[in-house]
């Protein structure tokens, strides 16, 4: 995790301070792969595009908002883009094999907060999701209902951070 942060800043020195709270954790030794690391942990994340250049946005149950696609990192995930593609077909129902990644680099790390969940037993806590981009001809076949309530395709301009609306735009323009 530490390579693809280092490599990500290096390509995105002006994101460091955004962060900075990662590599810290990092520096002392939390395990970002860690759901239970509620100083802050990393997800995985996916901009979704199709041929005519929309992308993919959920409705996430929990949060009750538009999201990309994504999530917690599980056990048998051996790399983040990998942890993102599956995510990815979890809760769309496109098969892996039909979405081809078009990046192997994240092509944005989102910082955000996590609002506490009591019936989690979480406290409030970051996420550092990890985005990475990806395409397919397939549409959405059966929604992971217990964490999606809807998926919509909308344009790439409705991407809610600038800086990740030029970047897809950069590939997929």
């Amino acid at each position: 995790m530490r390579t693809t942060l280092t490599a990500y800043l290096d390509e995105h020195p002006d994101e460091k301070p955004a962060l900075a709270p990662a590599l810290g954790l990092l520096d002392n030794g939390a395990d970002l792969t860690s759901r239970k690391e509620f100083r802050g942990h990393a997800t995985a994340g996916a901009v979704l595009t199709n041929p005519i250049g929309k992308v993919l946005f959920i409705r996430h149950l929990t949060l009750d908002k538009w999201l990309l696609p994504g999530g917690h990192l599980e056990a048998e995930d051996t790399a983040l883009a990998q942890a993102a593609l599956r995510e990815l077909g979890e809760e769309t129902g496109i098969r892996t094999e039909d979405i081809v990644l078009l990046h192997e680099e994240p092509i944005h790390i989102d910082t955000h907060p996590i609002p506490a969940s009591s019936a989690k037993g979480e406290p409030g806590h970051q996420h550092f999701d990890f985005r990475f981009l990806f395409s397919t001809d397939s549409d959405v076949s059966q929604l992971q209902t217990e964490e999606v309530t809807d998926a919509v395709w909308r344009g790439a301009d409705t991407l809610p951070d600038e800086r990740l609306r030029a970047r897809v735009a950069a590939f997929c323009g």
